[in-house]
């Protein structure tokens, strides 16, 4: 292995060639790369040492923490009025369901490939869409596309750096099962992908002249939660009907990306549950966490779609008639 890499970077120094082998012996996080973690602390502006491992925790005590006022505004507009239309117990009862539906995973990917087009996934997705249909209820999607901006590189970084100083938003993945390196993984997700978030705009801002009818276009909110709990449903009867081409490692990153996306839609609901009775998060933070959980289910939604839907040549399993 360590001829094949001095072969291959021969006109390199002797101190690159080390740097090289060093790294590439490195055990590599299984859902964020060193890589990853360094274009994470550099959108958020923070210096860290060659051998530092940035987490979400670390970087927590490095940013500036002082409260933005346009995402506090924003917080305080999405506020207005809708105590009294959010059910609270309703809401409590979602987030209970949603970490049982997370305690789950394990013994879905245990359980391998589903056995029929509805199974385990459209199980674990249905808390989700008890919420998903409130939200659609009270009017929160439309709120949301008319008051939070758009995914633009400014907003992208005062919503992480939001996050990242918040230790409520951590704390709740972590209460559900999210450990550091998971945790890192959808912070990274969320704040180095500015151009894939900036291709979902609200429906009220999509230019005139495009190819379909506006009109019917929902909410940018509404379609980033839906989208990742059909996405959910969809596995049961997708990984069934291709299961001669399904690996382990496909079934790996299934799980993986749910629980991201499910774990998204918790953090949402613990950001509902504050509008509706604690009223304990400052505004800036719920700015943040509706627009970081929305983030995070553009990406894994993207990302799930390309390495669990879309099944090459390179990633499917080999035939038995070959």
């Amino acid at each position: 292995m360590v001829a094949e890499i001095i072969d291959k970077y021969y006109l390199l120094d002797w101190w690159q060639i080390l740097l090289v082998v060093t790294m590439t012996m490195q055990p590599i996080d299984e859902y964020v790369t060193v890589g990853q973690r360094r274009d994470l602390a550099a959108a958020l502006e923070v210096d860290v040492e060659r051998a530092e491992v940035v987490t979400w925790d670390r970087l927590a005590g490095r940013i500036e923490t002082e409260p933005d006022p346009t995402l506090a505004s924003t917080g305080e507009a999405i506020r207005d009025g809708l105590e009294e239309e959010l059910d609270g117990a309703l809401v409590a009862d979602v987030l209970a369901n949603l970490e049982d539906a997370i305690d789950r995973l394990p013994t879905v990917r245990d359980g391998g490939v589903p056995k029929g087009p509805e199974g385990p996934y459209t199980a674990v997705a249905k808390p989700g869409w008890r919420l998903y249909e409130h939200l659609l209820e009270v009017g929160l999607f439309e709120r949301l596309d008319e008051t939070l901006p758009r995914f633009e590189s400014d907003t992208i970084e005062g919503m992480t750096r939001a996050l990242v100083g918040t230790e409520e938003l951590s704390d709740v993945l972590a209460d559900v099962g999210f450990d550091e390196t998971e945790r890192t993984a959808l912070l990274a997700a969320v704040a180095t992908n500015n151009n894939r978030l900036a291709r979902w705009v609200p429906a009220n801002q999509i230019p005139d002249g495009v190819e379909f009818d506006t009109s019917i276009v929902p909410p940018l909110y509404q379609r980033t939660m839906g989208g990742a709990l059909l996405w959910i449903r969809g596995l049961d009867r997708h990984l069934w009907q291709y299961e001669p081409l399904v690996t382990e490692p496909i079934l790996d990153d299934a799980v993986w990306y749910v629980k991201a996306l499910l774990g998204s839609i918790y953090a949402a609901a613990t950001a509902v549950a504050d509008l509706a009775t604690s009223r304990s998060f400052a505004d800036e933070t719920v700015t943040g966490a509706f627009m970081g959980t929305a983030a995070i289910q553009i990406i894994c939604q993207e990302d799930l779609m390309r390495d669990v839907f879309y099944i090459t040549d390179e990633m499917r399993a080999p035939s038995e008639l070959r």
